[in-house]
């Protein structure tokens, strides 16, 4: 009985690990896929046309696509980093050395969750609204 407790508890902390990790990294991630997600909130609000939406997306996408990508970046690290400092109360530099591998672990696991969360979010679900909504095809 007591190992099957222990096995609970300790999948019950890594999924609420991988619900911090996907807190930390949601707002980067639609950020980031805003070069194609903001044609199809144009277009869902009434506000575009779908051709003016498409030539949009090909100009975001085309030309862009890296600024909003490094946006992405920047704003994944920097809510890691006030995560870091206010939910995990990691303030000076000796905190961080005494607390190095947690942060690696957690730099490393939220970098790879980011990345795939945008993958997954820009040519899967968003590619598939602007099909469905004939922004492109």
């Amino acid at each position: 009985m007591e190992s099957f407790c222990h096995a609970l508890f300790l999948k019950n902390r890594s999924m609420n690990k991988l619900q911090e990790i996907l807190k930390i990294s949601g707002i980067p991630v639609a950020l980031a896929s805003l070069c194609c997600l903001s044609p199809i909130i144009l277009v869902l609000l009434g506000v575009s046309t779908v051709s003016f939406a498409s030539s949009l997306a090909d100009t975001l996408y085309g030309d862009y696509k890296w600024v909003f990508r490094a946006v992405g970046i920047v704003t994944l690290l920097g809510s890691l980093a006030y995560y870091l400092y206010r939910q995990k109360g990691v303030c000076s530099l000796d905190q961080l050395k005494r607390r190095r591998n947690e942060i690696i672990n957690y730099i490393a696991l939220t970098i790879v969750v980011g990345v795939l969360g945008y993958l997954f979010f820009l040519y899967v679900v968003v590619h598939f609204i602007g099909v469905w909504l004939s922004i492109w095809e």
